[in-house]
């Protein structure tokens, strides 16, 4: 089985996540692994396992982008030794230089091909304009292998979609539309992804399969103090994309209301230039903002333990593991994000708004109502913790295996 990633480090991240659960499920159920990422350091748990096997890619750093990206360099020659020990399915873990390529090698060598589509790239296309180039440069030779390129038809309703937007933008979403289109089967993380899929390629056969999460390990040696009044935390990537800013915005307001109140932002905030510089500048004007910086996963547990609503300012993530993690602590939610909506039940658990800083205010304010009154607190922590115990690691990466089983016995499944 080969696992395809552009993104293994060495910043951490929920796609990095999900392709290691996926490996340590293949490994302990006695499958071999292939593992094809670019040279770079990083979290790697399975390192040295006996069946497993890593080909490492040619890399470079690119400002902006938290994982080293592979420059496709030799990459004919890694994917000949990899093809050369007969996977039985290749899978594509989300778009970039080594998955289209690698889609390119699977579909030479007639392998069954799967593709989970972990990003919104229609969402996100603005924030990838460095990682473009490389990008427009795979599906060139990608297009240039295939007999006959991506359709023409289809190209041309990328380009027409997207002709306000750039080149750039079309060269990505026309990538992305070329991967889609050649997959055995694309699963993705949620609705809102499988939706995003198929306007990107309606032909494509998408199934929604969300990513296993558990509840994180305890921290026991990890102290983190209480707040008297009402803590918001955020905990994940520090970037623009994340609506970061627009949280911190929003509880400027419910702060000058309510003083006794603080944000608690966990997360690498000083990796990204610009949002260190911002963030810095907000954090001297702004009373009850806790930066805390980076904390390795084994010990986040405290951190939303200690916290009463998680606030989700984001409107590009495909599924966002932090709000399952937050829903095991039996947290309550403020999100901009309706279409995520796999442990959020609003009225009950949380709130959706809109992601404007007087939006998530007045939704930050009637939480901390809520959280006062202690029968709705409960019920809504019970909510949260039942929601989340739905995606275990352990069920979703055995429907996995089950989608596996079903490809490699020639008769898949179309989706419903």
């Amino acid at each position: 089985m080969v696992q395809v990633t552009d993104n293994y480090g060495p910043g951490r991240n929920g796609q990095m996540y999900a392709v290691q659960q996926l490996e340590g499920t293949l490994l302990a159920a006695g499958h071999e692994v292939i593992l094809a990422a670019p040279k770079t350091k990083g979290p790697n748990p399975y390192a040295g396992h006996p069946r497993r096997t890593e080909v490492r890619f040619p890399s470079v750093k690119v400002i902006g982008v938290p994982a080293r990206v592979a420059t496709g360099l030799k990459h004919e020659r890694r994917f000949r030794r990899i093809l050369e020990l007969k996977p039985d399915i290749v899978h594509v873990h989300g778009l970039g230089p080594l998955g289209l390529l690698a889609t390119l090698a699977a579909k030479r060598a007639k392998v069954p091909l799967v593709v989970t589509w972990h990003t919104d790239f229609d969402a996100y296309a603005e924030h990838y304009q460095a990682v473009t180039p490389v990008l427009a440069v795979a599906h060139r030779v990608w297009r240039m292998a295939t007999e006959g390129g991506v359709d023409r038809d289809q190209n041309r309703a990328g380009r027409a979609r997207t002709a306000d937007r750039g080149r750039m933008v079309s060269e990505l979403l026309g990538a992305a539309a070329a991967m889609l289109g050649v997959a055995t089967v694309v699963t993705t993380p949620s609705e809102k992804a499988r939706r995003r899929a198929l306007r990107l390629n309606p032909d494509a056969n998408v199934r929604s399969l969300p990513n296993g999460v558990d509840p994180l390990p305890d921290a026991p040696n990890q102290a983190v103090r209480r707040f008297d009044g009402v803590r918001f935390v955020y905990v994940g990537r520090i970037s623009p994309e994340k609506g970061v800013l627009t949280v911190v915005k929003a509880f400027k307001i419910v702060n000058r209301l309510v003083p006794a109140t603080e944000l608690m932002i966990v997360g690498a905030w000083k990796r990204d230039p610009q949002m260190r510089a911002r963030l810095t500048r907000l954090k001297t004007r702004q009373k009850g903002l806790n930066l805390v910086g980076e904390v390795d996963r084994s010990m986040l547990k405290p951190y939303y333990a200690s916290a009463d609503v998680f606030c989700f300012g984001s409107t590009t993530d495909t599924q966002a593991l932090v709000l399952h993690e937050a829903a095991y602590e039996g947290l309550a939610f403020v999100s901009c994000d309706p279409e995520l909506d796999l442990v959020i039940r609003p009225g009950v658990n949380g709130e959706f708004c809109d992601p404007t800083p007087d939006a998530v205010a007045g939704a930050m304010l009637r939480m901390i109502d809520k959280v006062h009154d202690r029968a709705w607190r409960e019920r809504a922590a019970e909510t949260s913790r039942t929601l989340a115990a739905r995606y275990p690691v352990a069920g979703q990466n055995e429907q996995m295996l089950q989608l596996y089983d079903e490809i490699a016995a020639a008769d898949p499944v179309r989706a419903h």
